[in-house]
């Protein structure tokens, strides 16, 4: 049985995080299914529009191992400010299961509670507001505390991207995912 991601996006998105998250997942052999909050494709920040398979209520039908949050702004708030989005970490969270977010989305983990105590990085800025809610704050490309995975920004979404790869299937797929991108 493949592992299943979802990436919820949300109108203001980073598309070059979500993309490569999308990507790279799908190129490990990881099921990903992107959902919008609202059934329609998204708009990024940089007015890429990106299609999805379904609508976030759809999605949440479903069981998955991960759910990855793209950055971007006001993307990330938006996310943040949905309570559908908040109950699904929480959920996620409760189960074991993986919680991921880069650039400005771990914002959405911290209002949800899931930094507290938890070392975790983002986006410079972004947890400033949440002080309170998160443990150490870090400025690795990516930080792993138990189930709970952030990063930084679009430069690091490679490298967010093969870390997920690796805790959902293994180092060895990681690996040959890696060596085929020529990096």
């Amino acid at each position: 049985m493949s592992k299943q991601v979802l990436v919820p996006l949300a109108e203001g998105c980073e598309e070059l995080e979500a993309v490569t998250v999308i990507d790279l997942l799908r190129r490990g052999g990881i099921k990903v299914v992107v959902a919008s909050l609202d059934n329609t494709a998204v708009t990024g920040s940089h007015g890429i529009r990106l299609g999805v398979d379904m609508g976030l209520d759809e999605a949440l039908n479903h069981d998955f191992d991960m759910v990855v949050l793209p950055g971007g702004m006001p993307g990330a708030s938006h996310l943040q400010e949905d309570n559908r989005v908040d109950e699904l970490l929480k959920r996620m969270a409760d189960s074991g299961k993986f919680t991921a977010a880069i650039c400005a989305a771990p914002k959405v983990l911290a209002s949800a509670g899931l930094l507290k105590g938890r070392k975790a990085t983002s986006f410079p800025g972004f947890l400033d507001d949440t002080a309170d809610q998160v443990g150490d704050y870090l400025e690795d490309p990516v930080v792993q505390d138990g189930k709970v995975i952030t990063s930084r920004g679009p430069g690091t979404a490679m490298d967010f991207a093969l870390h997920l790869i690796e805790q959902l299937v293994g180092r060895k797929k990681r690996d040959e995912v890696e060596a085929r991108l020529q990096r």
